[in-house]
């Protein structure tokens, strides 16, 4: 996907620049494309090693509040789940890092989105279970300082309760949208409004976990045989939070209701999730975070067109699932 916060180095300049921070150099394989705002490179290390690049946008390039400083986010997630047991979360490892690129292994498969069409109901199925049983072991990872929010980005978009530090995030969206003029179809009022009548349902969380909050197909890697999963890949965008927060990403690839596939491998494998109004409540104002998020974005990124309208339609419907939970 084409985007004005990739950062465009020619291959000898990455070169150098691996070369200089870390005293191995590379040769650039192939640019991978499927990103929506780092540049990613396939390469091989100068000691032989397949490796990937992946790129921060140059720092002159504007990018959204919650954007600032979210590769240093990935890293930090990287460096968390090397700590657990080996293969919980399958994840590539963390080579090298620098604060404008991360250099990681290359995993095994392909992404899921791709490999969709070869997997018959059944690997979907057992792919969908062990997927809910890898996201309940990501989210047992809790933040190191007790706060909610964003990890790497400006301390005000972080608090000591999930409350404040979810209405933090919204709002950062919503100066961004008015920075960027983004087609909200709503009045920010409006969904002030909307966060602030859900406060009691936010307040029931308590303890900041991991949250990935980008689990779409594209981000989860297979096996050529569609067996089992190889791997999480792109955490720049994760936060400590509501665990539940993890299902609105998690639905692009199917069902995440209460006897969904997915939901039996999470509590199967220790992941609590009571489907109580609260939590329905909480849902809904997630899913009008992420479509916030996705219209925003296009402003910095570029993104015009078919994609604006998609994006502001999913703005539409969110809304009126807050409204008809609140």
């Amino acid at each position: 996907m084409e985007s004005l916060t990739k950062r465009r180095l020619t291959a000898d300049e990455l070169d150098t620049l691996l070369r200089t921070s870390t005293g191995l150099g590379c040769r650039v394989e192939a640019e991978l494309t499927d990103g929506w705002f780092n540049s990613v490179h396939r390469v091989r290390l100068d000691d032989g090693r397949p490796a990937v690049v992946k790129l921060a946008p140059p720092p002159d390039v504007p990018v959204l509040r919650y954007e600032r400083g979210i590769l240093a986010t990935e890293a930090m997630v990287y460096r968390r789940l090397a700590t657990l047991p080996a293969g919980a979360v399958p994840a590539p490892r963390l080579l090298y890092e620098g604060e404008e690129f991360l250099v990681l292994s290359v995993l095994d498969g392909t992404p899921w989105d791709k490999a969709g069409e070869r997997l018959t109901a059944g690997a979907e199925a057992g792919l969908r279970r062990e997927l809910g049983a890898i996201t309940a072991r990501l989210h047992t990872l809790a933040s190191a300082d007790g706060r909610f929010g964003y990890p790497a980005a400006e301390s005000a978009l972080s608090a000591d309760d999930w409350r404040t530090a979810f209405t933090a995030m919204v709002e950062a969206l919503l100066e961004d949208a008015d920075r960027w003029q983004a087609p909200l179809g709503v009045r920010p009022g409006e969904l002030r409004t909307l966060v602030a009548e859900g406060g009691q349902a936010l307040a029931e969380v308590t303890e900041p976990k991991l949250v990935h909050f980008d689990l779409w197909p594209g981000n989860i890697f297979v096996d050529p045989a569609g067996r089992r999963i190889t791997g999480l890949i792109d955490h720049e965008r994760a936060f400590w939070g509501d665990p539940a927060a993890e299902l609105v990403s998690l639905a692009f690839g199917g069902d995440t209701g209460p006897d969904s596939d997915l939901v039996a491998g999470y509590t199967g494998a220790g992941g609590r999730l009571d489907f109580t109004p609260a939590l329905r409540h909480r849902l809904a104002l997630y899913q009008l975070y992420l479509a916030l998020l996705l219209v925003v974005e296009c402003g910095p990124r570029g993104y015009r067109g078919e994609h604006v309208s998609f994006c502001r339609g999913m703005v539409a419907e969110a809304v009126d699932r807050v409204r008809a939970l609140g």
